[in-house]
């Protein structure tokens, strides 16, 4: 008789393929692979990527089933069998669960495979939602997801300490169910949510106890068919949710505001300006203070200024979805207040990493699409620079960008390019050439075939007042293994200049 895995026993023995191991070391798929190994199950992780890609996923496997089989004496631990640098129609057929990484797109060959042969296709983080029946805050959005996902996390730390942050580019849900499952007290549980996550809980009977939308603008059109299949997968986290349930969403986005015609649950709403009145939700007057405004109950928080890592307009509407957030979920405003002036920002998020001969080095690798770039520009554009800058007047960003496209243009970026830098460095990439072409030929540029190249020659161009930014506008496959890596491989380099 087929197994339903509707109990943690029903892992124990059974054969289970992982699609798709990364090379990200906290990801899904090898989130996936260590939590199946603990439960007993006979896993297969197979994946397109070559062996030599992904050593040091295997590695890490591997490493994690001795460990097992030293922690579970009493427990059969199998050893994963690795299938890399193609899929075997075999073990989407012949297993009894197939856990695909969000990364799979649905419309896969091998997944339609499975599900036509009755193979139950799931992924991590529909597994803890399965299993894991507490409290989940789920937050998606094309920009701000991973700064308000952690903001969120960090408020309600102030309550409930154990909170858990996971999902999308930090680490699997799974990582800790276990514990979790014993604890005797709900624990929170705070998600970041792309739209390749959501794409994998359609079929979960559940909605998010508090689902917030940052905003949506063009992104990943190499995986979806149209920007309108790309919202409808955004949708999605208020799916299932019941008019007891919470939505948090930005007023002044227009597609979020129409996106927020169809949702069911009970909806709050955050802007940069006053919200209309009765509507309820976070706002900033025109002095720059925050307002809450929940269950007719309106009151003054703090000020943007007593926010050091939190500004730049986008800043400010993550700050908003957070605390809007946090305190429908019980977290009471001292405690907002605090976690807004202490937050020290994400690694990777329009992060400085160092001061240099009086010149600036800002880590944005995150900045994965355009509105980003414009979003980084907006702010560092903006601040007045210590020196008088090799550039024109208020031009003092050398920016580097370019890398693999995802399928959205560049007019508006490269315009934002022209007015706020006075030099670019293009990175080598398939989106590099389409960068070049928007940016035109008035803007200076330099050429680079790796991170260190485009380091140097920035520094070789900047002077007292500027700002290197590293800010791509694009994915980082090709020269890097994701965005991490090339973050990671920004901040060596810029530590290495003398």
């Amino acid at each position: 008789m087929p197994k339903d895995f509707q109990k943690l026993e029903d892992f124990q023995d059974a054969v289970v393929t992982v699609m798709g191991l990364g090379r990200f070391k906290q990801g899904s798929g090898i989130g996936a692979a260590k939590w199946l190994l603990r439960q007993g199950a006979q896993i297969v992780v197979t994946d397109l990527k070559s062996e030599a890609d992904l050593k040091s996923s295997v590695d890490l496997v591997t490493e994690w089933y001795s460990k097992y089989r030293e922690q579970y004496p009493d427990r059969t631990i199998y050893a994963p069998v690795f299938i890399l640098g193609q899929h075997r129609e075999d073990d989407f057929t012949n297993v009894e669960l197939v856990v695909k990484n969000p990364d799979v797109p649905k419309e896969s060959d091998y997944v339609q495979l499975a599900e036509k042969n009755g193979v139950r296709v799931e992924s991590d983080v529909s597994i803890f939602f399965h299993f894991y029946r507490h409290p989940i805050y789920g937050v998606t959005g094309t920009r701000g997801k991973s700064t308000t996902t952690v903001l969120i996390g960090e408020m309600l730390k102030k309550v409930h300490p154990k909170t858990v942050i996971a999902g999308n580019i930090m680490h699997s849900p799974l990582e800790e169910l276990d514990w979790l499952l014993k604890e005797q007290a709900p624990v929170p549980v705070v998600l970041e949510m792309s739209s390749w996550l959501l794409d994998s809980l359609t079929h979960i009977d559940r909605g998010l106890d508090i689902a917030v939308l940052t905003n949506i603008s063009e992104d990943h059109l190499d995986r979806y068919a149209s920007f309108e299949a790309y919202i409808d997968s955004k949708k999605q986290v208020f799916k299932q949710q019941t008019p007891e349930q919470k939505a948090v969403l930005n007023y002044d986005h227009t597609i979020v505001r129409k996106v927020g015609e169809g949702v069911s649950s009970k909806k709050y709403w955050f802007s940069q300006k006053p919200l209309p009145a009765g509507t309820e939700g976070g706002f900033l007057d025109t002095k720059g203070d925050l307002y809450l405004r929940i269950s007719g109950n309106e009151r003054r928080l703090c000020h943007v200024s007593e926010w050091p890592a939190l500004q730049g307009e986008h800043n400010f509407q993550n700050a908003m979805a957070a605390t809007i957030t946090a305190s429908l979920a019980g977290v009471p405003d001292e405690a907002l207040c605090e976690t807004l002036k202490t937050f020290q920002g994400l690694d990777g998020v329009q992060q400085t990493v160092r001061e240099l001969s009086g010149v600036t080095y800002i880590n944005d690798t995150k900045s994965t699409s355009p509105d980003a770039v414009i979003a980084a520009l907006k702010r560092f554009g903006n601040e007045k620079p210590r020196g008088a800058g090799s550039g024109s007047a208020g031009k003092h960003i050398i920016i580097i960008v370019g890398g693999k496209a995802k399928g959205f243009g560049f007019e508006e970026m490269a315009e934002w390019v022209r007015k706020s830098c006075h030099h670019v460095v293009y990175l080598e990439g398939v989106a590099t050439d389409e960068i070049e072409k928007a940016v035109g030929p008035s803007i200076p540029a330099s050429y680079a075939s790796s991170m260190e190249g485009a380091v140097k020659a920035a520094q070789k161009i900047a002077h007292d007042g500027d700002l290197v930014l590293l800010s791509p506008g694009t994915a980082s496959f090709g020269l890097f293994k994701n965005a991490y890596d090339r973050g990671g491989q920004f901040v060596e380099a810029v530590k290495n200049l003398v």
